[in-house]
């Protein structure tokens, strides 16, 4: 059918039945869960008006996807600010008159003269359920801390981070042995599945929002590689809990082993008992462990002066003997 044709059809429809014009958006996005994201948005038809995104650190392992790459092949103008909030950006956004804005795993704050922008709000996607694990890297701070929960949550973005009003979450498990990347593919998804679930409500403006009660959550920072040093006083499920929580495309969990820099890639959790011993690393019938402060650990992946090694090529080399972690 031909455009002249749809434009006469559409006139003659009364006009409850005309579709609203599309709802506008302006989108800060990053990472898979930015792909994702800014993926469900163009499914349901938001005009994405503009793409705010980081250019890529050389220094940062990329191990994610691309939501530059995503706006280009869609035709959307993509800028890479610094600082999102210089008073060039905001004029910028400020002449586009979004709708809403949405941020999707965007690193910078957005600060009062652009959350005031958008004329429905803005709504931010974060990496836990919120109230818990409010602020940097909630997988990796959840792992650590032994929770067997986390998700997505989209909220409204107020001055402080994670504490606006929740419009949706999505919930997923946290097995014993998942490490951060398995816990991030499955986040990404609870975020694809939370924004799919109220999208449709909020553009039509009738989504409800509650009130966060921060008193059951904490606010944590970010992490670097010295965090993932470990101390062997601490108990196995606690050192396996670190290890996941940091394993690649994270930096590792590091020691030190026979004067040698040390990077622990894979652990389990045995079910020894073992209390009051010094930390040692040791290899028996072919498989390597550690004796930790309480509780013993199969190392099942590990590397050695940046050489990975199994088990039985390190005893060839330093034999069965015990040997004390530097630490």
């Amino acid at each position: 059918m031909s455009a002249h044709h749809v434009k006469e059809d559409t006139a003659d429809l009364p006009q409850s039945s005309v579709l609203n014009p599309a709802s506008s958006a302006v989108v800060f996005a990053y990472h898979n869960v930015g792909v994702r994201c800014l993926s469900v948005l163009l499914a349901h038809g938001v005009d994405v008006q503009l793409v705010v995104t980081h250019r890529d650190n050389p220094n940062e392992n990329i191990w994610f996807e691309s939501v530059a790459e995503l706006a280009a092949l869609h035709g959307i103008a993509v800028i890479t600010p610094d600082n999102p909030n210089d008073v060039a950006v905001v004029e910028q956004i400020r002449a586009l008159q979004p709708d809403f804005f949405f941020s999707f795993y965007y690193r910078e704050m957005l600060k009062a003269p652009l959350l005031a922008i958008p004329k429905h709000g803005a709504l931010n996607m974060h990496g836990s359920l919120l109230p818990k694990y409010r602020g940097r890297v909630p997988v990796n701070w959840a792992i650590i801390r032994g929770e067997t929960e986390t998700g997505s949550t989209l909220h409204y973005m107020t001055e402080k981070p994670d504490n606006g009003d929740i419009v949706a979450q999505q919930a997923v498990p946290i097995l014993p042995n998942d490490t951060a990347l398995h816990v991030f593919q499955k986040v990404t998804v609870a975020a694809e599945m939370a924004l799919e679930s109220v999208l449709p409500e909020l553009l039509a403006g009738r989504a409800q929002a509650a009130k966060q009660d921060l008193s059951l959550g904490g606010y944590f920072g970010g992490r670097n590689a010295a965090d993932g040093v470990i101390n062997w006083q601490q108990s196995a499920q606690e050192i396996h809990n670190l290890v996941r929580a940091v394993a690649p495309p994270y930096p590792g969990a590091t020691t030190q082993l026979a004067g040698k820099p040390m990077r622990i890639l894979q652990t389990l959790v045995t079910g020894c008992t073992v209390f009051g011993e010094r930390p040692v690393f040791y290899v028996k019938e072919g498989r390597a462990y550690a004796i930790c402060g309480q509780g013993v650990l199969r190392i099942v992946r590990f590397e050695l002066d940046g050489v990975e090694l199994s088990a039985t090529e390190f005893a060839d080399v330093y034999g069965a003997a015990r040997i004390e972690f530097n630490c």
